[in-house]
């Protein structure tokens, strides 16, 4: 079995081996290359030890040189060399208390996490393939090296990853490792926010979102994100509805571009229904004002996981909007345009058709057809440079100056005044009718 390696990777290894050493290309790397996936980068194992590494290449980083990882740097790229290790006793479930170094490559292979990451491949020796990996990459399944219970008491986080993997790559967790992720799924509180946001991230954004579901089956859901729990239980009692609050969230992900921001306003948009259902005395449930709630619900949520300001600002404007239908005239939609912010808005309309494919079908064709109609007038309101936005009036602050009006808080009332005026009647967004208008102002105001 042939992998081509980049010229840099065996040009690594080539150098180790006139040295005395033992090199290979390891992990997601070989995995991906014999899926014919494109790896994002290439790790590299060998029994030379650290200090033996930086001496053979003239540019080299410390990156974890205390794990035995040097990065040899080549044309402006990084290569990670980590020499063949064992792990001593976990103490952490993330962190091993000591690493010790060997020059046995299956001692290295055994300590990692899957055995379809546990394979190894040089041109000399073709692939070093110890624990069946290629037998599990053929039958499309996620096993742990050795003992599941093992690698996960090791690191914590690894439960997460094996169903993200099979997220990624639409393999079935084997029995096994998913009676082990359940078992352990409470110890997956000692991992950090910032590592699980990574996983949920790229779980989120894969083929298969719906594996969300298998997150909250195997218990971890349950640790860092419990809303969602609450919604996987929430049933839906309503004609618009045909599956529980998480049922449908699923079916939403599945239904709207793979990308970050959209994704994880998918998975939150209906976050505040369970706090905010009623059920009237015909048994049809309703959850009034969940978009408002839920904006706040997700920005906890959103903090919570570390993530940053721009994608939990967006996420949590659209989870908040998701549900708005105003009539569709072109004052009405310049007025959205305004709060929601012109370049969110194209994201609103696949919110929107994703959530209502998520829903029963009453009505379906009648919903999706008022989207059609907004995004129409949306492109009007494009097509004719309208102003939605302070930014773009012919007139500002600097100008109201000129004419007298002070800095301070009486100008932004001006300007407030006037932009009102033109989200109302574009056609008075030009500078000599709104310096009549803001004459007219003026007095008023001051």
């Amino acid at each position: 079995m042939h992998i081509d390696l980049p010229q840099n990777v065996n040009f690594i290894i080539d150098r180790l081996y006139e040295h005395g050493f033992e090199a290979y290309a390891v992990g997601g790397c070989v995995r991906d290359s014999l899926l014919g996936r494109k790896p994002q980068d290439w790790d590299i194992t060998t029994s030379a030890k650290p200090m033996q590494v930086k001496e053979i290449f003239d540019h080299t980083i410390d990156t974890g040189i205390q794990h035995g990882t040097v990065t040899v740097m080549l044309d402006h790229v990084g290569y990670e060399v980590t020499t063949y290790r064992i792990d001593g006793e976990y103490e952490d479930a993330r962190h091993p208390k000591e690493v010790t170094f060997t020059s046995n490559l299956k001692l290295d292979l055994e300590r990692r996490d899957f055995t379809i990451n546990a394979m190894a491949y040089n041109h000399k020796t073709g692939i070093v393939d110890e624990f069946d990996g290629i037998k599990d990459l053929k039958e499309h399944v996620i096993r742990c090296v050795g003992c599941a219970h093992d690698r996960f008491s090791e690191d914590a986080l690894r439960m997460f990853r094996a169903v993200r993997f099979a997220a990624q790559l639409g393999f079935e967790i084997e029995d096994e490792t998913r009676t082990a992720i359940k078992e352990l799924a409470p110890t997956m509180e000692k991992v950090s926010a910032e590592r699980i946001q990574v996983e949920l991230v790229k779980l989120l954004v894969s083929d298969h979102p719906q594996m969300m579901r298998d997150l909250y089956e195997l218990g971890l859901t349950k640790v860092f994100m419990p809303e969602f729990d609450v919604m996987m239980e929430t049933p839906q009692h309503n004609k618009h509805h045909m599956y529980s609050v998480g049922e449908h969230t699923i079916h939403t992900l599945e239904n709207v571009r793979a990308d970050k921001i959209l994704r994880l306003t998918m998975l939150l948009h209906d976050v505040a229904k369970p706090v905010c259902l009623t059920t009237d005395d015909k048994g049809q449930d309703h959850f009034k004002k969940h978009p408002v709630v839920g904006a706040d619900m997700a920005r906890k949520i959103l903090r919570r996981l570390k993530f940053d300001n721009r994608t939990t600002d967006c996420c949590c404007k659209l989870v908040k909007e998701h549900d708005d239908r105003p009539a569709i005239t072109q004052r009405n939609v310049r007025r959205a345009m305004s709060r929601i912010g012109v370049e969110l808005f194209p994201l609103l309309f696949e919110v929107k058709r994703a959530d209502i494919l998520g829903q029963s079908m009453y009505k379906r064709d009648e919903k999706l057809e008022y989207i059609a109609g907004y995004e129409r007038v949306y492109n009007e309101i494009l097509a004719e440079d309208q102003c939605v936005s302070k930014k773009d009036m012919k007139i500002n602050g600097s100008d109201l100056i000129k004419m007298g009006v002070e800095p301070g808080p009486k100008l932004g009332a001006i300007l407030d005044e006037l932009y009102e005026m033109v989200l109302d009647d574009p056609s008075l967004n030009e500078y000599e009718k709104l310096k009549n208008l803001a004459n007219k102002i003026i007095p008023s105001v001051i």
